[in-house]
């Protein structure tokens, strides 16, 4: 395997572990490394908990030691050293291989919404376009600014402006597929990157998005949840850089706004 494939394969794992860690905010993970007490009685727990966190690998590991370990049932002081160093040993490694990972999940996700922050998204999205360039695949870029975000805000309070950001990420969430990557850049700006193919056209998702945000909004009667959109499309007979497809997405976006507030 070269060095780029080797590259490749790191990266997908990371984005498959941050899709897992995105369907879990209520940090799992974490509170699982932060365990206290006996390890010989919470060793099921530790277990029942990584699986929980759809940290298969590091499960299976902590099944293996538990199952060894059984079966050491000879006296000999040796053996028993052995049995007793081996479920710290091994609580520790995992613990501090957790610690590791959730930090490096905290420093690509945004806190908030629990989608990637901007600098997850442009490590995330850059990779998808090689892989899009060098399968010929076509992507979507989805810019997306929450409307009237300063107005709930000043009406209803920052609390509740917080939750119409929340209220979006679901609604991102519920529209596109698992695969594809979704970020929140920061204050009202949100940004999706979509692998295009007959079955996910523009029209397709802008029609999904659209229907999902009325279904949201039929739930909180005091204001609509709606967003301005604009999109560009990443051709890999054509290939951009992910800046400059943010540009062009960025000015479709305000072009449509400027638009419907003419219209208003």
């Amino acid at each position: 395997m070269s060095t780029t494939e080797v590259q490749t394969d790191r990266n997908s794992q990371a984005a498959r572990m941050m899709a897992s860690a995105r369907q879990a905010p209520n940090r799992k993970i974490i509170a699982m490394a932060r365990k206290t007490g006996p390890i010989e009685d919470a060793l099921a727990e530790n277990l029942s908990s990584a699986l929980r966190a759809a940290d298969v690998e590091f499960g299976q590991i902590l099944q293996e030691v538990d199952e060894i370990s059984k079966l050491l049932k000879s006296d000999h002081p040796d053996t028993q050293t052995m049995r007793l160093a081996t479920h710290p040993a091994v609580w520790v490694a995992v613990k501090e291989a957790l610690l590791d990972r959730e930090l490096r999940y905290l420093a690509l996700t945004d806190d908030l919404t629990c989608l990637f922050n901007r600098r997850g998204f442009f490590a995330a999205a850059t990779q998808q376009l090689k892989l899009a360039q060098r399968n010929s695949q076509s992507l979507l870029l989805l810019f997306c600014d929450v409307d009237n975000l300063k107005r709930i805000n000043d009406t209803y309070g920052h609390h509740e402006g917080d939750l119409a950001l929340i209220r979006t990420a679901d609604v991102l969430e519920q529209s596109f597929r698992g695969s594809d990557i979704l970020s929140r850049l920061g204050g009202d700006e949100f940004v999706a990157l979509a692998s295009e193919t007959s079955n996910q056209t523009q029209d397709v998702l802008l029609r999904r998005l659209e229907r999902n945000l009325k279904k949201a909004s039929a739930t909180e009667p005091r204001y609509p949840l709606s967003v301005s959109v604009g999109v560009a499309r990443f051709d890999p007979k054509c290939a951009v850089t992910l800046g400059e497809l943010m540009v062009q997405a960025d000015k479709a976006m305000y072009e449509k706004k400027r638009r419907t507030q003419k219209l208003v």
